[in-house]
C-alpha cells in the first residue's frame, strides 16, 4: 500500500511537471525591473505603456504563436536589489531576457549582471552614455536617446543664441554629471567663444509631462528643452498610440508611457526575429534591427546597441494654467550620434 502511495505520488509529480512543461512551451517570459516604489510619478506611466504593448502583442498572436508573459519586479531604487531581482528572474523564472530600469546607476548594475551571466538586457530609460559606450557590453542594448544625443539636440538650438556666458545646474550623480559634461563639450565645439562659469543654469527633459505637470503655472517661459508634447504630435503612428492609450486608461500619456510601450514592442520584435530565446541569437537579431514606434521607425545600431529613437526639442510655456511645450520639432536620434570611429574609441572590445 505504501509502495502504491509513493508510486502514485511520483506519477502525480511527473504529471504536474509535464503540465508545467506544456504551459512553458506555450509562452515566452520577459523579466522586467524598475524603481516603482521609489519613483511612481515616472514609473507608473511607464508600466501602463508596457502593459498596453503586452496586450496588443498577445492579441496579435504573441511571439511566433506563443503567449508573451512579463514578470515584473521592483528594485526600490537600489542597484544591489536590482541585481538580486535580475538573478531571481533568470535563475528561478527562466526569463528569455531582461528589460527596464530607470536610474542610470541601476541600469549599469543590471547591465553588468547581464554581461557576467550572458543574459540579453534591453535598458529602457537610463540615460547615461556609459551604458552603451565606456561600460557597454555585448549583452546590453538601450532604447531611450542618451545624454549625448539629447545634449547634441539642445546644443544645436542653444548655439544660435547670442549669449557667450553659460552655466549649468544638474543633480550630482551619474546622469547629471554625464549630461553637463557632454553638453559643455558639444557647445564648446559649436561656439568656441562661449565661457562656462561655476554658476550655470541648464535643463534637460523639462518638456516632459512628468516634469511640467507639477510646475503648472510656475513653468518657466522660453526654456529650450527636450520633452514630449503629446498634445501636438499629429503623425499617424503617434495618433494610433494615443488613441489606444487613452481608450485603455482614460488618461494622457507621459514620456514614460512611450518608453514602456516601445521597450516591449522592441523586445517582441527581437524575439520574433530571433525565433529563439538563446542570448546569442537575440543579439544577432537585435543588431541593426529596425522597428516601428509612436515616433516613427527606429533602429538598434550594431556598433554600440543604441537605438535611434529621437526626442522633441522646443520651448516651455504656460497655457491655461499648465506647463506646456511649444514650437517643438522632432529630432531623429540617428542625426545626433557620433561617428563609428569615435564610438570605437569609447566602447570596450567585446
Amino acid at each position: 500500500m505504501r509502495r502504491r502511495f509513493f508510486l502514485g505520488a511520483s506519477l502525480a509529480i511527473v504529471a504536474a511537471g509535464m503540465a508545467n512543461s506544456a504551459i512553458a512551451q506555450g509562452e515566452i517570459k520577459i523579466g522586467e525591473i524598475n524603481s516603482y516604489s521609489l519613483l511612481p510619478a515616472f514609473t507608473d506611466p511607464y508600466r501602463k505603456g508596457w502593459q498596453l504593448a503586452l496586450e496588443e502583442i498577445n492579441a496579435a498572436g504573441g511571439i511566433n504563436g506563443k503567449k508573451l508573459v512579463i514578470i515584473s519586479k521592483d528594485d526600490g531604487g537600489k542597484p544591489a536589489d536590482a541585481q538580486t531581482a535580475a538573478n531571481e528572474l533568470v535563475s528561478s523564472e527562466n526569463v528569455a531576457m531582461l528589460v527596464g530600469t530607470f536610474l542610470s546607476n541601476i541600469g549599469l548594475a543590471v547591465s553588468d549582471f547581464a554581461n557576467q551571466k550572458k543574459v540579453f538586457f534591453l535598458a529602457a530609460e537610463p540615460l547615461t552614455d556609459a551604458i552603451t559606450w565606456s561600460k557597454g557590453n555585448r549583452y546590453t542594448f538601450r532604447l531611450r536617446p542618451s545624454n549625448y544625443m539629447q545634449a547634441a539636440m539642445l546644443a544645436e538650438a542653444a548655439a544660435e543664441l547670442p549669449a557667450k556666458r553659460w552655466a549649468t545646474i544638474a543633480p550630482n550623480y551619474e546622469y547629471g554629471q554625464s549630461a553637463v559634461g557632454v553638453f559643455k563639450k558639444l557647445m564648446s565645439e559649436k561656439r568656441p567663444d562661449i565661457q562656462f562659469k561655476d554658476r550655470v543654469v541648464i535643463s534637460f527633459l523639462t518638456g516632459e509631462p512628468e516634469y511640467l505637470d507639477p510646475l503648472k503655472d510656475e513653468t518657466p517661459d522660453g526654456w529650450i528643452v527636450t520633452g514630449y508634447p503629446w498634445y501636438s504630435i499629429k503623425t499617424p503612428e503617434h495618433e494610433a498610440f494615443l488613441k489606444a492609450y487613452q481608450a485603455k486608461y482614460n488618461d494622457y500619456p507621459r514620456l514614460g508611457s512611450i518608453v514602456g510601450y516601445e521597450t516591449i514592442k522592441a523586445a517582441a520584435a527581437i524575439l520574433t526575429k530571433a525565433g529563439s530565446t538563446d542570448p546569442e541569437k537575440l543579439i544577432a537579431a537585435a543588431e541593426g534591427l529596425s522597428v516601428a514606434s509612436p515616433f516613427g521607425e527606429i533602429t538598434f545600431r550594431k556598433i554600440d546597441h543604441q537605438s535611434t529613437l529621437g526626442a522633441f526639442v522646443g520651448k516651455t510655456a504656460v497655457k491655461d494654467g499648465k506647463g506646456v511645450m511649444v514650437d517643438s520639432v522632432y529630432r531623429k536620434g540617428s542625426d545626433y550620434l557620433p561617428r563609428d570611429a569615435e564610438v570605437e574609441k569609447m566602447r570596450p572590445k567585446d
